[in-house]
């Protein structure tokens, strides 16, 4: 298996880069964004092609030898679909397009093309750690429940781009109609499984309007962050936001943490769960840590904050 270093730079000879285009998110925006970008690099000596495709994407990087990088214009998904479509070693930028871009706010990426196009002839890189849910990489989260099932709702509506009032009437929906059935939550080297109606599982520091649910996740540590919350209907909900907006949720007995390489999810009901934003069916989920699995292109703000704890692990 590719097992890159944990930080680097990418070598000035590899003057290939490929932008790829979800052509799900559909934007004038983002094509716009990706036609910039082109200009910037083409006129910095990069030859650059865009693409939508994701055959041709993968025929493209594996029949070259001085890819630079691959950038995903768009949001998470985009991301998301790339890593789960191309070889391990295929390093990947952002151009940060979607609706949330959590990905892109932890590596701390600017949207413009610009700044983008800097970073990506800086070329710095990092190997972050994916999360495998069914034998499907995520990035950033992975959840089940009534959050997952107003993703599930979104999707089943969805026109284009999703936009942050998309999930009005989702949510609506789901306050009506979830039942909040209880999940098992098993964590690798424990005996007793954990009971709850929530289960957050985070690679990445960060989830939706920038909730603070596991901020101490580390995209770096080979293993997931378990957030689980044990009351089952709104009102409990509204209490958990309310926590977690104060930063309080941890110290409650109806919250339960774990840090664990493997987890698995299961009940006796019928529980949605998702991946990054995206629905992924429902339940039972297997979910596992996969260390320095995506080679990212970050930026010197990433790099200062998290470079000393990722050489330090290296070192032991």
């Amino acid at each position: 298996m590719f097992d890159p270093p944990a930080t680097g730079s990418i070598s000035p000879h590899r003057r290939a880069v490929l932008i790829a285009v979800n052509p799900q998110a559909g934007a004038e925006k983002t094509e716009f964004a990706a036609i910039r970008l082109e200009q910037i690099l083409s006129g910095g000596g990069f030859h650059v092609e865009i693409e939508s495709d994701i055959d041709k994407i993968r025929d493209a990087v594996e029949s070259r030898d001085d890819l630079r990088a691959v950038v995903a214009a768009g949001g998470d998904g985009t991301i998301g679909l790339l890593a789960n479509h191309l070889p391990a070693a295929t390093t990947f930028a952002i151009l940060p397009q979607g609706t949330e871009n959590l990905l892109a706010k932890h590596l701390q990426i600017p949207s413009d093309p610009e700044s983008v196009a800097e970073l990506i002839m800086r070329g710095e890189v990092a190997a972050l750690d994916a999360g495998r849910a069914n034998g499907k990489l995520f990035l950033v989260m992975a959840s089940c429940g009534f959050d997952a099932d107003v993703v599930r709702r979104v999707h089943r509506e969805r026109k284009g781009n999703i936009r942050h009032w998309a999930y009005a009437k989702p949510i609506i929906n789901s306050i009506r109609n979830y039942r909040y059935p209880t999940v098992s939550i098993y964590c690798q080297g424990e005996d007793k499984p954990i009971r709850a109606k929530w289960a957050f599982v985070f690679n990445v520091p960060r989830y939706a309007m920038g909730l603070p649910i596991a901020e101490d996740a580390d995209s770096t540590d080979g293993l997931l962050d378990l957030c689980a919350f044990r009351g089952g209907n709104l009102i409990n909900g509204l209490v958990y936001l309310a926590g977690v907006l104060i930063r309080r949720h941890r110290r409650w007995r109806d919250t339960q943490m774990a840090r664990s390489k493997l987890i698995r999810i299961e009940s006796d009901d019928e529980v949605p769960y998702q991946l990054d934003g995206d629905p992924g069916g429902y339940l039972p989920l297997e979910l596992e840590a996969v260390p320095r699995r995506l080679n990212m292109i970050v930026s010197p703000q990433w790099m200062e904050r998290y470079q000393p704890a990722m050489s330090s692990r290296m070192a032991i």
